[in-house]
This record gives structure tokens, C-alpha cells and sequence, in this order.
């Protein structure tokens, strides 16, 4: 898969991805630092990026708008970048067992210390 990682989460992000045979970059990498979500959009297509991100609330408003996309990674809550890299490794082992996010949305948690992954449609069917 090919990640694009929000400016809200940490940048080792892309080196866990990378790691796991993916590929990844960073949104502050491809200098769109400070871009407003929406702008976000059109780089997102273009590239066919799934992207992960720790704003659920802007990006699913956003997706919902969406006729087909690459996916959705959203890792809540907002932890430090040790914990951000366990749910994105979650993700990851998520999607070994069930491939791609074709206009789908991958949250992953911590529910009672526990990590929790949900896969939903988005736009819902």
C-alpha cells in the first residue's frame, strides 16, 4: 500500500510502514505543512495515498464526499509517538489478514488498554 501520513502524527510513522514493505511518506515531507484539510484532498487522490491521520472528525466529513478512494487510516486517541506506532502496526496486521481500504475507513484504538480495530464503509453503502 502507499501511506501518506498526516502532519498530526509522528513522522516515524512513514519508517514503520516502510519497514513492514509498504510505501510511505509524510505530509510534511512533501511540504504540504500547515495545508488546510480540504487542500489535502487533491494530493491525496492524485498520489492514491491511503492516509492516516488522528483528525476522525475532518477526514470522515472529507471521505464521505468521496466516490472512490484509497482508504482511511484514523488512529485515536491522540497518544505519544511510541503508542502511534503500535496502533499503526496494528493497522498494518489488519490489513495482512484483509487487504486495501477501497472506500473504506480503518480506525484503530484503545478501548480499556486494549487495542481496537473497526473497519466501516465510507462513503457508507
Amino acid at each position: 500500500m502507499n501511506f501518506l501520513i498526516d502532519e498530526c502524527l509522528h513522522t516515524s510513522l512513514v519508517e514503520v510502514a516502510v519497514e513492514r514493505g509498504h510505501e510511505a511518506t509524510h505530509v510534511t515531507y512533501r511540504g504540504l505543512s500547515g495545508a488546510q484539510d480540504w487542500n489535502l484532498m487533491a494530493p491525496i487522490r492524485e498520489g492514491e495515498f491511503t492516509f492516516v491521520t488522528n483528525n476522525a472528525k475532518d477526514f470522515r466529513r472529507l471521505y464521505a464526499q468521496e466516490d472512490i478512494h484509497a482508504g482511511l487510516v484514523i488512529l485515536i486517541p491522540n497518544v505519544p509517538p511510541i503508542e502511534q506506532r503500535e496502533l499503526f502496526d496494528a493497522a498494518l496486521d489488519d490489513l495482512m489478514v484483509a487487504p486495501g481500504l477501497i472506500n473504506e475507513a480503518l480506525e484503530v484504538g484503545i478501548v480499556e488498554g486494549d487495542i481496537q480495530i473497526t473497519r466501516y464503509d465510507l462513503p457508507g453503502v
